[in-house]
């Protein structure tokens, strides 16, 4: 970052930030970071390999998962190149153009998974609450639907807020707290007006990730209320269950954000080191664990992805 001139505030590239104190170890970070970035790939591509590949799987539950998966994968490859790019020494400093839309990736990603986060909650209230109509319900053409509507939601709402990071000007330190690009960061170092960005960005969050929460909590009062109903304790049980990797799919998705929002908010005093490992935590926490979690906790993708070593053996 030293190289990284102060005073060239006017110009369009912008200084990425590691691991601050901790360069000379930069190289063995590398390894963990590597090996978590190969393990998000290859995780979510076996569980995606598995759903194709497996008829049996090919249900409204498992192809809620494979838009997960997706989704995690993504996350990862429009990340990569610059977390392993400052830790392997060839990138410091990312243009405007690369910066927005690396921006645009993760917050329309991060929306898409809260998206698809609720269709899956939807999925279990339906299973749970109306098994006698699972079925009907959830059709392939509506599943089709819920797709594009996801994709539309967090493609084509984000676009205005992006778009005009453009033209701000960036007068202040071209210092990114991240080894990414956010919208937060960007906006926080121009000096022109950004009521707009503040104000949309804010209505973006409310209406995607705030919403979606609320709704999966309402999802699971309802499911609770029928669970409860149901008089025998097995049936209870065993209806739980199946809510089991989604509700940590839910957590290990939400618990990250609010804790990045909260060191954005009260956590200026704290070490910059802080911010960039919540900042990791935040991208590559979900794409990691997601095919964990459904793997040790779904037992038909666990026994096919047992059975896909067993075949290679």
């Amino acid at each position: 970052m030293s190289a990284f001139s102060v005073t060239n505030f006017t110009s369009s590239r912008f200084a990425l930030t590691g691991f601050p104190g901790l360069e000379i170890y930069y190289f063995w970070l590398s390894v963990p970071f590597s090996i978590i970035y190969v393990t998000v790939f290859l995780g979510n591509c076996m569980v995606l390999h598995v759903i194709r590949t497996e008829l049996s799987l090919h249900q409204p539950m498992f192809y809620f998962l494979a838009m997960l998966a997706l989704t995690d994968l993504c996350m990862g490859l429009s990340t990569v190149h610059t977390v392993l790019g400052i830790l392997w020494g060839f990138l410091q400093e990312i243009s405007l153009d690369a910066c927005i839309a690396q921006s645009y990736f993760i917050h329309g990603l991060s929306f898409m998974e809260s998206s698809v986060l609720l269709a899956m909650s939807f999925d279990r209230y339906i299973a749970i609450c109306n098994p006698l109509r699972y079925s009907s319900i959830l059709t392939n053409e509506r599943i089709m639907k819920i797709g594009v509507a996801i994709l539309c939601r967090s493609s084509m709402l984000i676009p205005p807020v992006i778009i005009r990071l453009k033209f701000l000007n960036y007068c202040r330190p071209h210092f990114l707290s991240h080894s990414f690009c956010l919208h937060q960061d960007l906006i926080r170092m121009a000096c022109g007006d950004i009521r707009f960005n503040s104000i949309y960005g804010l209505a973006l969050v409310i209406s995607n990730l705030l919403l979606d929460s609320v709704l999966i909590l309402m999802s699971y009062i309802m499911i609770l209320h029928t669970v409860l109903s149901i008089a025998s304790r097995e049936e209870r049980i065993k209806s739980l269950q199946t809510c089991v990797s989604h509700i940590s799919a839910v957590l290990v998705f939400y618990i990250p954000i609010i804790g990045l929002t909260m060191v954005h908010r009260f956590g200026k005093h704290l070490s910059p080191l802080v911010h960039v490992l919540m900042g990791n935590v935040y991208i590559l926490f979900p794409p990691l664990m997601n095919p964990i979690i459904y793997s040790i906790k779904t037992q038909q993708i666990r026994v096919r992805i047992q059975r896909l070593f067993l075949k290679g053996t």
